[in-house]
């Protein structure tokens, strides 16, 4: 689907903000809502104390109702770490062990030598259900926990690599860690998390929840994830959008997902981590290390539930979190202390967002938001900047008439709009850039991609 924003009144409610730097990140956020419709929440803490909170936006697109400090979102992937802790606090009590196998809860499942911890750690080779379940389930049909490891056990789908041998991320295993947590627990994974983990932290905004299968838990107060439709020229629900079916058909599988929470929460489940208060110093250091190599190039790994990494501003820990209408990060820097949290429920890139602040805050540069106009070149004003160039990823650029594309990997492209001789926009609506130096002989002497602010340089191979 085309990404396009269409204009709507912006209103910005429960400002909480202290003065000096963080202004700069109030313009950011403000910029970022106004020219990139940005909708969510965002929250920063420094050793625990809020600095910053603000709502921008809708929590529903249809009536207009604004967010507020005390929105609740889907937190989508962002609730490993909740199915994470509860295996861990099982650990402790003695009801389970990490190198339990699966097939020791789950028999029927033809899946052997994978244990608690693979699946901890995104190495159990487990075939991904969501794919396979878009196949073949009966889409009339809400799937819960059970009737997937059912459909795991009948199906026999083969596993992606022996255990132990890769990492791949897995939502299965974490879906399937959930069902343990039930089996070894004697209660249901929502009773559980509200027992030993919400409750005692006094999450009293969070829950285990859908609007699709919980119609008799409502919330008031809840922030619906919503997409843009090209079609209609207008935010809907997923569950509007006939590619989007699985929102209601896969709704009943947790574990992997659908914790539900808020920014101020989600600070108090922060802290619970940074202080060892739900389980043992010991475990909770476990928990929060790198446990396994996700990312060769960046030096990333994952841990029990949450991502760890180490880069020139210091080690964070962190988990993103993605699923229609809603996309949500949740990252602290472990040398600062410093927490932010960034919840979007129209599918604003909160990661990259994220990481802006973090920089801002760090005191480096990030160029503030700002509209784009488009000008006209020659084809000969264009051509020079053709070719692949590197980043994290290639970047293809390829002129066609007078117009400067990115050839994307997919094969498709996407149209790069002059703003001035030497900088280029995003055709999409997203805060990206590519900017050039030209040298004396009018030759391209650096470049540099800009996403939502942050600037990063090219290099040109070929």
């Amino acid at each position: 689907m085309k990404r396009f924003f269409p204009f709507f009144l912006l209103v910005i409610t429960g400002c909480t903000i202290k003065k000096g730097k963080d202004a700069g990140i109030d313009e950011y956020l403000l910029g970022q809502a106004t020219y990139f419709r940005f909708n969510g929440n965002v929250l920063i803490a420094e050793k625990g104390e809020i600095v910053f909170q603000k709502s921008y936006g809708f929590a529903d697109f249809d009536s207009k109702r604004m967010l507020n400090d005390s929105s609740v979102f889907e937190l989508a992937s962002v609730s490993k770490q909740f199915t994470a802790m509860s295996i861990l606090q099982l650990m402790e009590k003695g009801k389970l062990k990490l190198t339990d196998s699966l097939r020791q809860y789950f028999p029927e499942l033809p899946y052997s030598n994978i244990t608690i911890r693979h699946m901890l750690t995104h190495t159990s080779g487990l075939p991904d259900y969501e794919s396979a379940m878009n196949e073949k389930w009966d889409r009339s049909k809400i799937a819960f926990n059970n009737d997937m490891i059912a459909f795991l056990a009948t199906e026999k789908l083969p596993v992606n690599f022996l255990p132990g041998t890769k990492w791949e991320y897995s939502n299965t295993a974490f879906a399937i860690l959930a069902s343990i947590v039930e089996k070894v627990s004697g209660q249901t994974f929502r009773d559980y998390l509200s027992e030993n983990i919400f409750t005692p932290l006094g999450m009293q905004h969070s829950r285990i929840y859908n609007t699709r299968r919980s119609l008799k838990d409502t919330i008031g107060n809840y922030a619906y994830g919503f997409g843009y439709s090209d079609s209609l020229k207008k935010y809907i629900l997923p569950d509007s959008d006939p590619n989007l079916g699985f929102v209601i058909y896969l709704d009943g599988i947790q574990g992997d997902g659908v914790v539900n929470s808020t920014t101020t929460d989600l600070l108090k489940w922060d802290r619970a981590l940074k202080n060892h208060t739900l389980l043992s110093e010991a475990t909770q250091t476990e928990m929060l290390k790198g446990q396994e190599l996700m990312d060769t190039l960046n030096k990333s790994f994952y841990g029990y539930g949450v991502m760890v990494v180490k880069n020139v501003r210091g080690n964070f820990i962190s988990h993103s979190g993605g699923w229609p209408g809603y996309t949500t990060f949740l990252i602290r820097n472990t040398d600062a202390d410093r927490t932010i949290i960034v919840l979007s429920n129209n599918n604003a890139n909160s990661p990259v967002i994220a990481g802006a602040l973090e920089k801002m805050i760090m005191g480096d540069t990030v160029i503030m938001p700002y509209e784009h106009k488009e000008i006209k070149l020659d084809s000969a004003a264009i051509e020079k900047f053709t070719g692949t160039y590197q980043a994290n990823s290639k970047i293809k650029l390829e002129r066609r008439g007078v117009k400067l594309f990115r050839v994307l990997p997919s094969g498709g492209s996407l149209e790069l709009k002059p703003e001035s001789a030497t900088k280029f926009f995003y055709s999409d609506g997203s805060d990206r850039q590519i900017e050039f130096e030209l040298d004396e002989k009018n030759k391209i002497k650096k470049a540099w991609l800009i996403a939502l602010g942050i600037k990063t340089e090219l290099k040109k191979v070929e």
